[in-house]
């Protein structure tokens, strides 16, 4: 066999590996379910988690700022948007139960009760986030807050990229 023809065949296989690669996502992890992701664009949520409980599942304040560069700019923009779009509606209806009431909601059931009031028809809906952050409930501060999840930004990342990071 020539050495050209030995060549062809070598390029050929490794392009075959690497397009076979390409063609089947990594397996999930066995002890982790695959991350779920959700549409965000036009849909809401009454999903809201006691602070607390999102800090101890690892969740983290989210930025409420743009800090990418490049293409991510359009993204990181919506987000920061929606999150302060949504905690200014919370801000308004809590103001508006204070005015009527005399007070804050005190406790995270109270919120939830008064302010979301999931089903109800005054309920409040926030837009909907990126499977990776939640909204949550700050009793000290009387506010909603943004809590991302970067296990499951990882995870994510990882389920559809590889290991290698590819």
């Amino acid at each position: 066999m020539s050495p050209l023809v030995r060549s062809s065949s070598i390029v050929a296989g490794v392009v075959g590996l690497v397009i076979a690669g390409c063609a089947e996502p990594p397996a999930p992890s066995a002890t982790q379910p695959p991350i779920e992701t959700r549409e965000t664009l036009r849909k809401t949520t009454q999903n809201v988690l006691p602070l607390s409980q999102a800090l101890a599942e690892g969740g983290v304040l989210a930025e409420t700022s743009i800090t990418s560069s490049g293409l991510e700019v359009a993204a990181d923009a919506y987000r920061t948007s929606v999150g302060k779009i949504g905690a200014l509606a919370v801000t308004q209806k809590m103001q508006l139960h204070q005015a009527e009431h005399g007070s804050m909601p005190a406790t995270y059931e109270e919120f939830m009760s008064r302010i979301i009031a999931p089903g109800e028809p005054d309920g409040l809906a926030l837009p909907m986030l990126p499977y990776y952050q939640e909204w949550a409930y700050d009793p000290e501060a009387k506010a909603v807050v943004v809590v991302e999840f970067p296990a499951k930004k990882a995870q994510r990342q990882q389920e559809t990229t590889g290991a290698a990071g590819l």
